[in-house]
């Protein structure tokens, strides 16, 4: 017999833990592009790309065509074992196009918290200091340190004892927080708690995910560089999900003209492989000694080879441009709706390029977010066949992730489910 979506529920729930949690009931078979088959044959649009893993969309011919090739060579040696040359080729690559002048180097592990963990350690190195800053609403893995960083109790936070320490946040500007205040309290946090001269690094995404699709205001990532230059502390951007065109960038913090010092990188890099990284500049990254970095899985040769292909595909298909086009597609369709007094109220669109949210809202003339409302949103798109996620601190925002290779019309028809979905709870 077949296992349906709701017996493979029921293994999973005996198998494992509910620590991994899933957003859908839904059990995928196969998928193309930007859309996904579950094992009962229905079809779903898929608005979510694997959390922004799948910018070049489910199984392009191309990253197929590279994995295979690369399957038929070799599957594993271990880097520190014995090296091959797509993990060379795919550094070369990242180099080139790192958001900072000068020389670069990368380093490959498999996950997002990997990378945000690493560049902490390579920051650490080459400044021999130890803090580090981040900001509320930030996400930044869930591994030990990583969660210390993620500027969220919970979930990430809350059942895990003691984090690791010398983690500080500040407040991230937004609504009634200002640029301003912000490095207020970074002048607060210097006088009161540690000095300047005893942080290693100030870790921020340009685009906040979890948090909401909050864009960093290019104002505060302008004073955080010249802070860090003033006492030498290092920045590190992280990209794990604003990253590989989404933003209508290659790299989100291009949008402030700001160099960072190191950038983490992840998810769509791999095209649906596991597969994160550290960009940095040549003298930081070299600070850590021989076998001070590394992993047995980091940058596995298959991933190398779907990476290559992922950035080719963005290239020849002009993705970086695709995304804002795909962005003011949605932004039109998001507009429309908040105009409209026959639905769920909701705000007008955020966020760079084709990294778009919006917030549902309490009334229409007020912007009072209602908690908890996006997941509800998101289940009944789920029955109506959209595969879509919720996000933000409260709760209230939807994230649109779909792939940028995906065709305008599957983009409407996504968004005709959402529009039915807002109207059917209006109240």
């Amino acid at each position: 017999m077949t296992d349906t979506n709701t017996t493979l529920l029921a293994r999973r729930n005996h198998a494992v833990p509910r620590g991994v949690a899933t957003a859908t009931p839904v059990f995928a078979d196969r998928a193309e592009n930007a859309e996904l088959w579950d094992v009962e044959g229905r079809r779903y649009v898929d608005f979510a790309g694997g959390i922004a893993v799948l910018n070049v969309g489910h199984r392009h011919p191309k990253v197929v065509a590279a994995v295979r090739a690369q399957l038929d060579r070799f599957t594993h040696t271990a880097f520190q074992v014995a090296a091959y040359e797509p993990y060379i080729e795919l550094a070369e690559k990242l180099n080139a196009r790192a958001p900072f002048d000068g020389p670069a180097r990368t380093v490959f592990f498999s996950t997002g918290g990997e990378a945000t963990e690493n560049a902490v350690k390579i920051a650490r190195a080459a400044t021999g200091r130890n803090g580090i800053i981040a900001f509320t609403g930030g996400f930044h893995g869930r591994t030990l340190l990583a969660s210390a960083m993620t500027g969220k109790v919970n979930p990430y936070k809350a059942p895990f004892g003691t984090l690791p320490g010398e983690v500080y946040h500040l407040p991230f500007p937004d609504g009634d927080v200002s640029v301003a205040d912000t490095l207020r309290m970074l002048d607060f946090l210097f006088a009161a708690d540690l000095a300047p001269a005893s942080i290693a690094a100030i870790i921020i995404e340009p685009v906040q995910g979890e948090g909401g699709f909050r864009m960093a205001p290019a104002e505060l990532l302008h004073a955080l560089r010249r802070i860090c230059d003033a006492h030498g502390i290092m920045l590190v951007a992280d990209e794990v999900q604003s990253g590989f065109a989404r933003t209508g960038r290659l790299f989100g913090i291009e949008h402030s003209g700001v160099q960072p010092d190191l950038v983490c990188v992840a998810k769509s890099l791999g095209g649906g492989l596991p597969l994160s990284g550290v960009i940095g500049r040549a003298d930081v990254m070299d600070a850590v000694g021989p076998g001070g970095l590394g992993g047995t899985y980091g940058g596995a040769p298959l991933a190398c080879a779907a990476a290559l292909a992922v950035l080719d595909i963005m290239e020849e298909e002009n993705l970086v441009e695709r995304a804002n086009v795909i962005g003011a597609r949605l932004r039109r369709h998001i507009d429309r709706m908040h105009a409209s007094t026959g639905l769920l109220p909701i705000s007008r669109a955020r966020g760079p390029g084709a990294m778009v949210a919006f917030d549902i809202l309490q009334t229409r003339d007020r912007p009072d977010l209602r908690p908890g409302a996006a997941a509800a949103l998101c289940a009944r798109a789920c029955e109506k066949g959209l595969i879509v996620l919720p996000c933000g601190i409260q709760g209230a925002t939807i994230r649109i992730l779909v792939p940028l290779t995906a065709a305008d019309t599957i983009i409407d028809e996504g968004m005709t489910i959402i529009e039915q979905v807002l109207a059917e709870t209006a109240t």
